[in-house]
């Protein structure tokens, strides 16, 4: 496996390259090395996202937004080949292999290519990569119509760069400076990955994966209590904020755990699936959905003690890309009964609606609602003054100068359950609505009506790759519904206050 703090670094330098070539490709100086039709749709789907207030940024802030989620794309879709060809889950070598043979053929693939396609270059090379991911069930969806890699695509000599980064080999020549077979199919790594490839998406998104023991706590507090008392079968968890998909891949293991035990006797490929289709999840940014399938794909083809994807089942994920806050909003903000999603919000070309709406609206004619809602959301305000209306609109807890915190808490019990079995709710969130103005209505009007079962105020504590730029916060565990006690069980650190009782005591787990 290669070294990741080295390779971090090096691949934020190959999406930085793409990008300076992809921005020419979109509207460059001159017509030489523009890609045909790209500026036209790009600027006509901007024009309309103002006129629809989805967006207020200017045409550059966009179209570089954009460009940046193309470069990570067609970076990422480097890095997830070069997994593939290193533990050989497919036939074809691209790029590279981890022994000398398999680099031979990779080589000797792309030889053959150009003697049949003389007037071809590495962009349509790469592509071929796309064509083959399209063509298997279980990877189509990580090249599907929706992928910023159908936005715009590279010049040639921008794809031959980012070939030979890949060739490159030690002072003797025998080694891959970048290799990752790994027997265990570990893709943990791809997390680090997220956060860093772009520090322009790190800022505009909030970047940043929930370490392993969080994400473990998180689903003890709330999947073991939610799974003792509802069926296996129909059993469903959606993380809104996705991310890489941690809290996907551990609750797809827990599930398969389940689902194994539960039914020893079905096939190993269906077991997978039936795990499979309990776990949901939404990001707004698409190279973070493009990773979070991948793993679910890789955990998956291991669960079924497969190691080709060509042999792999369809595997059928239910992630998607797209803003959570607004088509997950809740109707009655949107509309009367006459409510129509298509008409409500607009979509950008990277956001499947029909998938969306699925996993945040209505769901065979019924409103969605979740047996389990956990996540890690963005902790930043929303510098986009057409967003910052529209959510403040959908949603009542957004007050003055709010942060993410807020609405994407209204969100989550909004996905949950309710009646005789209400939902679990848990996040890690920051902890300034507990601070300042902005979380008033949120804690008065919004929190003091819900079953908080668990408040652990982590401020102080040293959460290794989390909070370690100073940012405090909080871990809420709860469930749907009104307050059903007198009491909640809050953990507040050493600067604060001695731990004590603060509201609803319940009777789920950390009481």
């Amino acid at each position: 496996m290669a070294k990741l703090n080295r390779l971090v670094g090096e691949l934020r330098a190959q999406v930085k390259a793409l990008e300076e070539d992809l921005r020419a490709r979109v509207d460059g100086p001159d017509l030489h090395g523009r890609q045909e039709g790209v500026y036209e749709r790009w600027h006509a789907e901007w024009e309309a996202a103002l006129k629809a207030e989805r967006s207020a940024a200017s045409w550059q802030e966009w179209r570089d937004d954009r460009v940046v989620q193309a470069a990570v794309a067609w970076v990422l879709l480097a890095v997830f080949a070069r997994f593939c060809e290193d533990n050989e889950l497919v036939r074809p070598v691209w790029i590279a292999g981890h022994t000398k043979d398999r680099r031979q053929l990779a080589l000797d693939a792309r030889r053959a290519y150009f003697q049949e396609n003389p007037e071809h270059n590495d962009r349509h090379w790469l592509s071929t990569i796309v064509d083959y991911f399209a063509g298997m069930g279980a990877t189509a969806g990580l090249v599907d119509e929706y992928s910023p890699l159908h936005q715009v695509a590279p010049s040639g000599d921008a794809a031959q760069r980012l070939l030979e980064f890949w060739w490159e080999t030690d002072a003797e020549g025998e080694q891959l400076l970048r290799r990752f077979d790994d027997p265990k199919l570990n893709t943990r790594f791809l997390g680090d990955l997220y956060q860093d490839l772009s520090e322009h998406a790190k800022k505009t998104y909030a970047l940043l994966q929930t370490p392993e023991f969080v994400e473990e706590f998180i689903l003890d507090q709330t999947m073991e209590p939610a799974l003792k008392e509802r069926p296996l079968d129909g059993f469903r968890l959606i993380d809104p904020t996705c991310g890489s998909g941690h809290f996907l891949l551990g609750a797809f293991r827990r599930l398969l755990d389940r689902w194994s035990k539960h039914a020893p006797n079905l096939d190993s490929r269906t077991l997978v699936q039936r795990a499979l289709d309990g776990v949901h999840g939404v990001d707004i940014n698409p190279f973070a959905v493009a990773i979070a399938r991948f793993r679910l794909i890789v955990g998956a083809l291991k669960a079924t003690s497969e190691r080709s994807l060509e042999k792999a089942p369809d595997f059928l994920l239910n992630v998607a890309a797209g803003d959570s806050l607004l088509f997950g909003a809740p109707q009655q903000a949107l509309g009367d009964d006459m409510f129509s999603f298509d008409q409500v919000v607009f979509a950008y070309s990277t956001e499947d609606r029909k998938a969306l709406e699925r996993l945040l609206q209505t769901r065979d004619g019924e409103p969605v609602a979740y047996d389990v809602v956990v996540g890690n959301p963005p902790y930043i305000t929303v510098k986009d003054k057409a967003l910052n209306a529209a959510y403040r609109t959908l949603y009542k807890t957004c007050h003055r100068n709010y942060s993410l915190t807020a609405p994407f808490m209204e969100l989550f019990f909004g996905l949950a359950t309710r009646g005789e079995r209400p939902g679990w709710v848990a996040q890690i969130t920051s902890n300034s609505f507990m601070k300042r103005e902005f979380g008033k209505p949120l804690i008065e009007e919004f929190l003091a009506r819900c079953n908080l079962r668990v408040v652990i105020n982590s401020e102080g504590a040293w959460i290794p790759g989390h909070n370690m730029d100073g940012t405090p916060t909080v871990i809420l565990v709860a469930r749907n519904g009104s307050p059903n006690g007198s009491t909640i069980r809050a953990i507040l650190n050493k600067g604060l206050r001695e731990n004590r009782d603060v509201g609803n005591e319940g009777d789920g787990p950390g009481q």
